[in-house]
C-alpha cells in the first residue's frame, strides 16, 4: 500500500494562502509571500524538508496549486514553475475541466483528473505502486484528503506570520488524532511532523 504524506506551509493563524490570489500574487496579498521564504531563501538550512517533499513517487495537487486560471483552460498556461517543474514525477491535478496530459522537462507530467480525489488517488497509487504519494496542496486539497482519511503523515511548516484571512488549513475537517513524530526549528519556519491516526 502506498504511503501518503502532505507537507504544507502555514501561518501561525492557520492559513496556507492569503486574500486575493492572482497570477502575479500566487499566495495572495502581502504578507502571504512570507510563507515560502524558508524554501527559497534558506534552502540548505531546510534540506531535510525539501528532500522529503521531492522524493515522492507521485503527487496530487488542486487546480489552484497548478495555476490561477478558473473555468475553461488557457492551454498556454503550464504551471507556476516554468519548463522544468521541481516534481520530476507524475503529478495529478484535480479539476472540473478536462485537459490533455502536459509533459514537461525533467520527467514531470501533469495529468488532469476530473473524477475527484479518489480517482486521483487511485491513479497516483498505480503510478507509484507501494511508493510514496505526496499531497502537494493547496488547503482545499489537503483538507479533502484529511477528511477522507487518506493521509498517513502530515508536516506543517509553521511560519511566524499572521494572515488574518485566506485559505485555511483544517476547515471542515472532523477531529483528527495526531501523533507528533518530529519537530525541528529553523530560522524562518518550524517543521512539525505528525502521524495521522
Amino acid at each position: 500500500m502506498a504511503f501518503v504524506t502532505a507537507s504544507i506551509s502555514v501561518s501561525v493563524d492557520g492559513f496556507v494562502a492569503g486574500r486575493n490570489q492572482a497570477a502575479d500574487r500566487p499566495l495572495g496579498e502581502a504578507p502571504a509571500i512570507e510563507l515560502h521564504r524558508w524554501l527559497f531563501e534558506t534552502p540548505e538550512e531546510n534540506r531535510p524538508e525539501i528532500d522529503a517533499h521531492t522524493d515522492a513517487g507521485a503527487y496530487i495537487m488542486g487546480r489552484n496549486m497548478f495555476g490561477p486560471i478558473r473555468g475553461e483552460w488557457d492551454l498556454s498556461w503550464t504551471g507556476w514553475w516554468g519548463d522544468d517543474p521541481p516534481y520530476h514525477k507524475p503529478v495529478f491535478v484535480l479539476t472540473h475541466h478536462p485537459r490533455e496530459d502536459q509533459p514537461m522537462a525533467g520527467g514531470t507530467t501533469f495529468h488532469f483528473v476530473t473524477g475527484g480525489i479518489h480517482d486521483a488517488f487511485d491513479r497516483a497509487r498505480e503510478a507509484t505502486g507501494d511508493g510514496r504519494i505526496m499531497i502537494a496542496g493547496g488547503a482545499s486539497t489537503v483538507n479533502q484528503y484529511l477528511a477522507a482519511g487518506l493521509i498517513d503523515q502530515l508536516t506543517l511548516n509553521v511560519v511566524p506570520v499572521m494572515l488574518g484571512a485566506g485559505e485555511r488549513l483544517f476547515d471542515g475537517i472532523p477531529p483528527l488524532k495526531l501523533e507528533q513524530i518530529g519537530s525541528r526549528a529553523a530560522s524562518l519556519a518550524t517543521h512539525i511532523t505528525y502521524r495521522v491516526r
